[in-house]
């Protein structure tokens, strides 16, 4: 009798032991295990700062969250992205608020030409109570806007010509995001506007089946779209903010204390893409200007802006709603 006592005792011991160390082994699977999409290649500043913000979110909730960040759209292109993030299929993702448009209408304020003077005015304002603006918007579609990232200036470059005022751009075919906005934005000043994929850029602009397209210094660069369009100039039409976004879904499914972690390393993510783009930006300019780029000043974009004023009046006649929303980002700066 007391030997098979002892046996049980034993017997039950063991089993405690076996199942403590299953609860040990098993206690990662209750961490958060989120996915972040990201459009840009590993070293990029967008990228780099998202690592970041998953290392310190990872390490600030001693691993109850464990963000990974899957970058070169492998996970969808920014449309589909957009979708699978307010589903709650992607847990956080760093979006341009050029392409939400159609999903957010309140953004499509952030893409009228010239709506920004500079980029630190960009950074005043999202950093404000107009951002929280924005970021209200993004929330009834279950994005939740935690931070702001930079995108820089974006300014027009093409094959034939430097562009000095809208007289130079008539007649050009230039590719331009999915966006009506952009598509009036170049007809305005004379040229054909042409949407297409970021990356059949490249190859058209060899075969010329466009003459230019648009962007800020890092992507001119990176895109080797220097190499064919050798014209850079500084028209500085587009400031485009990013978010740093977090699903709804997301969001709610963490305690007070652990947003409050998240909110903290999403703002210090934007801080370093900030800094990491100015240096990228400035590099690239000099990276271009080294290979032979011909960069030119628009020394007066009030011609431009002129052009642009049709275009203003459509989208407050189709938006009155948001009339209110252009006026104080106007008087803001």
């Amino acid at each position: 009798m007391k030997k098979t006592m002892r046996q049980s005792i034993s017997n039950g011991l063991k089993v405690t032991a076996a199942a403590s160390a299953l609860t040990v082994l098993s206690l990662p699977a209750y961490a958060e295990q989120w996915r972040g999409w990201n459009i840009h290649p590993p070293g990029y500043p967008n990228s780099v700062a998202l690592e970041s913000f998953a290392k310190e979110v990872a390490e600030k909730t001693e691993g109850r969250v464990e963000p990974k960040v899957y970058h070169n759209a492998v996970l969808g292109d920014q449309p589909d992205a957009i979708q699978q993030t307010r589903n709650g299929a992607l847990d956080f993702a760093n979006f341009n608020m050029g392409p939400m448009g159609p999903i957010v209408p309140e953004t499509n304020v952030l893409s009228l030409p010239f709506i920004f003077k500079s980029v630190d005015d960009m950074h005043k304002v999202m950093d404000g109570e107009i951002g929280q603006r924005f970021a209200d918007a993004l929330a009834e579609k279950d994005l939740v806007a935690l931070s702001w990232f930079d995108s820089g200036a974006r300014s027009l470059y093409n094959t034939q010509r430097p562009v000095e005022t809208p007289a130079d751009v008539e007649g050009l075919k230039v590719r331009v995001m999915n966006n009506d906005l952009y598509v009036d934005m170049i007809d305005a000043m004379g040229g054909n506007a042409t949407p297409m994929s970021y990356g059949e850029v490249y190859q058209s602009l060899k075969t010329g089946v466009l003459d230019g397209a648009e962007n800020n210094y890092p992507s001119y660069e990176s895109s080797n779209h220097f190499e064919i369009a050798p014209y850079y100039s500084l028209t500085e039409h587009l400031i485009l903010p990013e978010c740093l976004c977090i699903a709804k879904s997301s969001w709610e499914s963490l305690s007070e204390q652990d947003q409050e972690i998240v909110r903290q390393a999403a703002v210090a993510a934007a801080e370093e893409q900030r800094q990491l783009w100015a240096e990228r930006s400035k590099a690239s300019r000099e990276k271009v200007l080294s290979e032979g780029v011909k960069i030119n000043e628009v020394a007066d974009k009030s011609a431009f802006q002129e052009k642009m004023q049709p275009i203003y009046a459509e989208f407050v006649k189709a938006h009155p709603q948001l009339e209110t929303l252009v006026n104080d980002i106007q008087a803001a700066q």
